[in-house]
């Protein structure tokens, strides 16, 4: 392998966008596109005083670049979606620092797809392992304990777990489309009670006269990306201090000024008359075969709405164009009895402390085998036929 050199960069904006583009082109994922994440940065939603420190890492051959790390400081937990308290817990009762921490994933979006980019022709396990040696050198200067990649792409996996990485697996929500016709034919699947279920939540719905429209992609009107924020920030007041509002008004500005950022979102507008004057809304990101569920507010309280809004509308519109699954967004045992089967995912992590990392190793065992019994039992009790997704087992 020809010499290669490593940077550091405390900002997108100092690699290039055709760089990054480049090197991630092969995924389908909106969510680690350079606009997206710079987007995040740009806006002060992604940022030093949030907790959130952008420390990406890059492999270098002379002025090209081959691979890419997305990485944050982080000097909390919020805004990942994997609960590593218990983590946090065992290092303050064995007198250790837990943060900062090193945290590998696109922010705020617990959106299975995280993988180091490399670009096509080179050596990803070899390169793979690299970049892993040099995180190991970086925290063991900083005195940093952890190093964690969240939501990881399953083909990229057994490459960092060969590289010494240690799993730990979670659960998720996931719709599929075997090839539905239409959503009759999918509420067929739903045994008979649960199907007259969700046809009395959405009749109850459009009973309270309002109709949901979807609108998608570059047509929408930036006035309505921009309003989006407010139901969004309307929404996370209702939890209080617990609210997870992270993204600021600047991030909804650029998604709607943004046509490259536009393309890949799809809003939910109910309301009664103009779609342009929506009561209440959510926010869908797609791509060709996927649809991600990310925000959504209501101005009114309407029986139901939430599912329609949430789930019903944005699985009809999947269906009739022809996308293949559907992640509703973190958490929501709700979900289950709506179309949405529950899924391992993967979180990968190197300790850097040895008692700290004998511990959990010791641990994960054990907590990986109950949570797959976990999934397998809430499988067994859904009120619809599915294919159950395969099991991602960490490497033995």
């Amino acid at each position: 392998m020809a010499e290669l050199t490593a940077r550091w960069h405390r900002s997108l904006t100092e690699i290039a966008e055709a760089h990054w583009q480049a090197l991630t082109a092969a995924s389908s994922l909106p969510f680690y596109s350079w606009r997206w994440l710079q987007a995040l940065e740009s806006s002060g939603s992604i940022a030093p005083r949030q907790g959130w420190q952008p420390l990406h890492l890059s492999l270098w051959r002379g002025e090209q670049p081959v691979a890419v790390a997305p990485l944050y400081l982080k000097g909390h937990s919020y805004g990942e979606f994997v609960f590593d308290q218990s983590f946090a817990q065992l290092a303050g009762q064995l007198g250790l620092r837990y943060y900062p921490k090193l945290l590998g994933m696109s922010p705020v979006s617990p959106v299975q797809g995280y993988r180091f980019h490399v670009a096509p022709g080179e050596d990803e396990a070899a390169l793979t392992a690299l970049l892993l040696r040099l995180i190991d050198d970086f925290c063991a200067e900083q005195g940093i304990l952890s190093c964690n990649f969240l939501y990881v792409d399953p083909a990229w996996q057994p490459l960092a777990e060969a590289a010494g990485c240690a799993t730990w697996l979670n659960q998720q929500s996931l719709w599929s489309n075997p090839g539905y016709s239409d959503f009759n034919a999918y509420l067929q699947s739903f045994n008979a009670n649960q199907r007259r279920n969700v046809r009395r939540e959405r009749q109850a719905v459009a009973a309270a006269g309002i109709t949901v429209t979807p609108l998608a992609g570059e047509a929408l009107p930036p006035a309505l990306v921009r309003r989006m924020h407010a139901f969004y920030a309307e929404h996370c007041s209702r939890w209080g201090p617990w609210g997870s509002k992270y993204l600021s008004e600047a991030f909804f500005d650029q998604l709607a000024d943004d046509p490259g950022l536009r393309r890949h979102l799809v809003l939910f507008s109910a309301h009664r008359g103009d779609p342009l004057d929506p009561l209440a809304m959510s926010l869908c990101v797609y791509s060709d075969t996927m649809l991600w569920g990310r925000y959504w507010g209501s101005d009114v309280e309407i029986e139901n709405l939430h599912f329609e809004v949430c789930y019903y509308a944005p699985i009809e519109w999947a269906i009739d164009r022809g996308i293949q699954r559907f992640d509703p967004g973190a958490g929501g045992s709700h979900k289950r009895r709506r179309g949405f089967l529950a899924q391992p995912h993967a979180s990968l992590h190197r300790w850097y402390q040895p008692r700290f990392d004998g511990i959990v190793r010791r641990w994960l065992p054990e907590a990986n085998a109950g949570q797959l019994e976990e999934i397998a039992a809430i499988n067994a009790e859904l009120p619809f036929k599915a294919a159950v997704p395969g099991l991602v087992e960490p490497a033995a």
